[in-house]
């Protein structure tokens, strides 16, 4: 069984492509502040919530709880207790049972390295990319991954001091890291800081692979261009040299091929004899604005005569409504104050992110109440939450080397771990070698 966690986990993208692969796995617990990613991820990997067990607790009392964890409603900066209170209790009770039902640890600044769990597999960080994006730096988010930014994308250095301190405390790391983010880590501003990252893992013992990947070869039309980078604990010269090995036959990068892509149709919604696709399509059509002409006259024209073209579209990002975007589909409804198309719809945002519509009416179908009339699951905020994942498809590949390294190559560890034990426990009465390497 792969044992995992999953940092800044989102929706749970690793854990969707974990279920893909019909791996065997348990995720040990998750990571993220954002009240709405907490309350999704639950609802797609752990299916309706029954909120019975947890009837017992009042406002009040889900206040107290609640108030013990840094959260926060915009992944951005954390949410007051005066904000909290606003809440209704309901909602309330759902955040809690989410946090409960995904042994969530919610805020990265913390969780020490003692809270982690022994035996870690794979430990994956997709930390925020807000201040490493080109889009970030034009909005004045130059601190990168500065140790000292104080800044969204410096939380990567939590992830070191979790490491280290588990390390002072002579408990297990994880066997593996998963690192995901923006191509523009490898950006000149952010390299010797990447270097730096890496230089700490490589003295914990990790040999690091980094390798760039792009979505529209893994049979997502999407060109979601993104760098990974996957640690593996190596306690022995053996294992290095087999690690090292492994990728230089199996990079990804250098060595797949690509899977067939699927056509684009297959993920735009256009019957909108389908009530459901109507509506949703009516939601992602704009007011008419000149700014709102100058998107469609700038972006990827999805609808060709009435057929979706067969295309790549640019990045799904966490907000459609903006310039530039992932595409514009024409959408004419006679009414002369809308512009004349539609942007993509969340539903088809998680679709290119290699979910599936299941996944996303679940999030439709357990709609609710936050405070007044505002609902969870807005579009604004189902935007955000696609935007901020990874694709799936990308992850099955990279899973299904974590797992064969996992079986093959760490195996070997596995086992000259129990051979270290019991030398050790009859090292005074029995004085030969046990016939394994010391290196």
């Amino acid at each position: 069984m792969l044992r995992v966690v999953e940092a800044f986990s989102g929706i749970g993208s690793q854990a969707k492509a974990l279920e893909n692969l019909y791996i065997d796995h348990k995720i040990l617990c998750t990571v993220d502040w954002d009240i709405n990613a907490i309350i999704a991820y639950d609802l797609i990997h752990n299916g309706k919530q029954n909120l019975e067990k947890y009837e017992k607790y009042n406002k009040d009392k889900l206040l107290d709880i609640l108030s013990k964890y840094t959260l926060s409603r915009d992944g951005k900066k954390k949410l007051e207790f005066k904000n909290l209170k606003k809440y209704n209790e309901e909602f309330l009770r759902s955040l809690y049972a989410a946090i409960d039902r995904t042994n969530n640890l919610v805020s990265i600044t913390d969780v020490k390295g003692i809270d982690l769990p022994n035996d870690i597999d794979l430990l994956t960080y997709s930390f925020p990319c807000q201040d490493l994006s080109v889009a970030g730096y034009w909005h004045g988010n130059k601190g990168g991954i500065d140790r000292n930014a104080n800044n969204r994308s410096g939380m990567l250095w939590e992830v070191e001091r979790i490491l280290l301190e588990r390390q002072e405390l002579k408990l297990e790391l994880p066997k593996m890291l998963l690192m995901e983010n923006v191509s523009n880590i490898l950006a000149a501003r952010n390299m010797e800081n990447f270097n730096d990252w890496q230089n700490s893992l490589s003295k914990l013992g990790y040999y690091n692979e980094v390798f760039t990947l792009n979505a529209s070869n893994f049979g997502i039309p999407q060109k979601r261009v993104r760098t990974y980078m996957l640690s593996v604990l190596c306690k022995t010269k053996k294992e290095r040299i087999n690690v090292e090995k492994f990728f230089f036959e199996n990079n990804l990068e250098r060595h797949f091929f690509g899977k067939k892509m699927k056509k684009l149709e297959n993920f735009i919604k256009i019957d909108y004899s389908n009530n459901i696709y109507k509506k949703e399509a009516n939601m992602a059509q704009a007011n008419y604005t000149s700014s709102r002409i100058d998107i469609y006259n700038d972006n990827v024209k999805i609808l060709e005569n009435g057929k979706v073209r067969d295309i790549i579209v640019p990045t799904v990002t966490t907000k459609q409504d903006r310039n530039p975007n992932s595409g514009v589909i024409d959408y004419f409804v006679g009414n002369k104050e809308k512009c004349q198309y539609r942007f993509l719809t969340p539903r088809e945002c998680f679709l290119l992110m290699g979910f599936e519509e299941k996944d996303y009416n679940i999030l439709i179908n357990n709609q609710m109440y936050t405070m007044g009339n505002n609902v969870i699951f807005s579009n604004e905020r189902l935007y955000k939450l696609a935007g901020n994942s990874i694709v799936v498809n990308v992850l099955e590949e990279i899973f299904k080397q974590v797992e064969y390294i996992n079986n093959n190559i760490l195996i070997e560890e596995k086992t000259r771990s129990k051979l270290d034990i019991f030398k050790e426990k009859y090292k005074k009465v029995v004085n030969y070698n046990y016939g394994y390497d010391e290196d």
